[in-house]
């Protein structure tokens, strides 16, 4: 595969080059590209330029002064009569991923992320977001919301200047009354997500068009919406319509956007009342929803459509931020409570393979739902201030999320399964999607997650860190340590510039080192998230022990900082069990999941262009039983550390092993390439005990992760 892609420092050549062209074409006149390109000595390059062709007009250029932003920003904070957030989300740029999660980002980029465009048409250079007559709606904005992000954490030149053309065009063909976006279509839905971008895109560049642009369009859609209101997908997704209006609030106080966020509200989907209610506690079928009537898009349909339920985690957050209401505030854990009781899953997901499916491990759940479902804890987090949400959120980002993606990202499944015996074509389990569903590939079942997975590591990396204080007295701010992975973060506290570096291979060891560098000595706080899972954790400040942290809290160190203080937090990551269906067991040390590795035989189904299609099946048994003392599982579970290296994620070396006693259970078995329900535990077996190695859930591509536990 490798001697089919591109060579990386070609794009990187092109994309530096890239501001010469315009320069040379302004000051030029030729008939033609080639002899342009002849001219200045570029022919060779001319199909590695970003989508083939040459950058935007001169008049359409970013000035200068937003391609280099200042590395250090300050934070721009909820403004009244906005009710303010607990935490503030630092501007794009000011974290920069370090260590195995600058790793991991870099495989994103050099895998489907960095090359989408060149073998997916949908996102290619006939893009209606390009311009072109190809795909309107939105595929283009989805994949630029993990692009981008991607392109600036990682400082990468090639992926910038893939990311252009698409701003460039939407920026320059905005019509006179503010609509944005290709014209063959006026559905709100894909806008809110190119809005999104915008919001991103300025904060890391400060490109001065981005704002009256955005204010242009919100006057459109406030005058608009009473005659042509919110609909199907928008009509359920008006959060993230609402996000970006608010951003724009606390850029300008113009008053009609609290007008504009208050119709949204009135317009869009009641999920908190779905939820303070829920009616929804089977597994919903296709006959159900009645799809073969056409159903699809009727409220039912999409009230239980999974990604739909991941992006309205956040809707009682974001929309408190306007009501003012701490119940609204409250809902989202209320919203997290419903999905697990009644769908979720050892991963940290619930399931939706298409629609909420039950409690089965065998039951699937969509990656875009998994990236979305990152995104509104992100959100969520910042607004409520509860660590919980920082605990589900790790719980996604180095489980769910890595586990529904090869360990080169150049494929990925639609439906992932806790428990994956294996990919291959087949109609079940799935509750309404097709046989492709759970196919390692290109676009398996349908395109939207080829396009949406890409936001999920840059997104995560971006909200690794937090800035507490009120909108009104920046005297108050100070850092919050909101998740862990090896970064390091440029920021301003109290007026005064701070850096400070995260060094961790967290979540596979307890050990996480913060160097905190302000400018000058400053006097501030820095909280940090302790998990609830975290009994007995310790934190010192230069060496000296701290008082004892509480799980499931904030811990706060106020005191006068200096350039090279040390603070070391060592969380104890003793193994537990959690229980799930049928009372079967998953094993978890720290926020990783663990699960039996089960063999796998790579079958590839089809050529993509310069991916592919992979069906993955069995080698070895699966249907094991555990042997663990519940009451004192760590004493039944030898934990076995490794290297922690470039692929952290991958089944070759994994960096940590737990090893457990177990035994077959003959009778569960699969049926049509599907483990069968778990058996009601505790369970009998006859057949041998044995020492079985458990390796990270995101590792084992076909696994078990919900157990059947053995009488003791």
């Amino acid at each position: 595969m490798c001697t089919m892609r591109t060579d990386r420092k070609l794009y990187t050549m092109a994309a530096v080059l890239t501001q010469e062209l315009k320069v040379l074409r302004s000051s030029m006149s030729f008939s033609t590209r080639r002899s342009f390109l002849n001219r200045i000595g570029l022919v060779g390059l001319a199909p590695l330029l970003p989508f083939g062709r040459l950058p935007s007009p001169p008049g359409n250029a970013v000035p200068a002064s937003a391609q280099a932003p200042s590395p250090t920003k300050t934070v721009v904070k909820d403004r009244a009569p906005l009710t303010s957030s607990a935490f503030y989300s630092l501007s794009l740029g000011s974290i920069r991923p370090r260590g195995w999660l600058k790793d991991q980002l870099e495989i994103q980029a050099s895998g489907l992320s960095g090359h989408l465009d060149e073998t997916w048409a949908d996102v290619g250079q006939n893009s209606g977001w390009l311009g072109g007559t190809g795909e309107s709606w939105e595929r283009g904005p989805y994949f630029l919301d993990g692009l981008l992000p991607l392109a600036y954490l990682l400082d990468d030149p090639r992926l910038k200047a893939k990311a252009q053309p698409y701003i460039d065009w939407t920026l320059t063909h905005q019509t006179p009354n503010g609509m944005i976006g290709p014209a063959s279509n006026n559905d709100w839905w894909p806008r809110m997500v190119m809005l999104k971008v915008l919001t991103q895109y300025h904060e890391a560049t400060g490109d001065p068009r981005v704002i009256p642009f955005m204010d242009k369009y919100f006057q459109h859609q406030l005058a608009e919406l009473p005659s042509r209101p919110l609909r199907d997908w928008g009509k359920f997704r008006w959060q993230d319509n609402l996000l970006s209006v608010v951003w724009l609030y606390n850029r300008t106080r113009s008053a009609y956007l609290l007008d504009l966020a208050r119709l949204l509200h009135t317009q869009g989907y009641d999920w908190m009342a779905q939820f303070e209610n829920f009616q929804y506690t089977q597994r919903i079928t296709a006959e159900f929803l009645k799809l073969n009537q056409g159903n699809g898009l009727k409220d039912l349909a999409l009230a239980t459509h999974g990604v739909n339920n991941g992006q309205a985690i956040k809707t009682g957050p974001v929309w408190s931020l306007v009501s003012g209401s701490p119940v609204d505030r409250s809902a989202v854990l209320k919203m997290i409570s419903e999905l697990n009781k009644y769908h979720g899953l050892p991963n940290g997901m619930f399931s939706c393979d298409e629609h909420l499916a039950g409690l089965d491990p065998s039951q699937g759940s969509e990656l875009c739902t998994v990236v979305e479902y990152m995104f509104s804890l992100e959100r969520a987090l910042a607004i409520v201030g509860d660590p919980a949400l920082g605990d589900r959120l790790e719980l996604l980002a180095f489980n769910a999320l890595p586990g529904t993606l090869t360990d080169d990202m150049w494929a990925h499944q639609y439906d992932q399964e806790s428990n994956q015996v294996e990919c291959s074509l087949h109609l079940k389990p799935w509750s309404t999607n097709g046989p492709e569903s759970n196919l390692y590939g290109l676009e398996p079942n349908f395109g939207c997650c080829t396009a949406n997975f890409h936001q999920g590591w840059p997104k995560f990396a971006a909200s690794l860190f937090l800035l507490s204080g009120s909108p009104e007295n920046d005297a108050s701010d100070g850092l919050v340590a909101a998740v862990y992975a090896p970064c390091e973060v440029h920021t301003v506290v109290r007026g005064t510039p701070v850096h400070v570096i995260e060094e961790t291979d967290y979540p596979f060891r307890g050990t996480v080192h913060l160097t905190v560098n302000p400018a000058s000595p400053l006097s501030f706080p820095v909280q940090l998230r302790i998990p609830a899972w975290a009994e007995g954790s310790t934190i010192k400040v230069n060496d000296q022990l701290q008082p004892a942290p509480t799980a499931g809290s904030f811990a706060r160190i106020e005191r006068a900082w200096r350039a090279g203080d040390r603070v070391e937090i060592i969380f104890k990551m003793i193994p537990r069990i959690s229980q799930w269906f049928h009372n079967s067991i998953a094993v978890e040390r720290g926020p990783l999941v663990f699960s039996y590795g089960i063999g796998e035989s790579w079958v590839k189904l089809r050529d993509r262009g310069v991916a592919a299609d992979w069906q993955v099946f069995p080698s070895t048994a699966w249907n094991y039983a555990l042997n663990i003392d519940a009451a004192s599982p760590a004493k039944s579970i030898i934990v076995n550390e490794g290297e922690v290296g470039h692929a952290p994620f991958s089944r070759r070396n994994a960096p940590v092993q737990l090893s457990v006693k177990a035994r077959k259970l003959v009778p569960w078995r699969a049926e049509d390439g599907v483990a069968g329900p778990v058996p009601q535990s505790p369970v009998a077996s006859d057949e041998p005990e044995e020492t079985i190695t458990l390796i990270p859930y995101a590792a084992a591509k076909l696994r078990i992760t919900a157990f059947p536990q053995c009488k003791s």
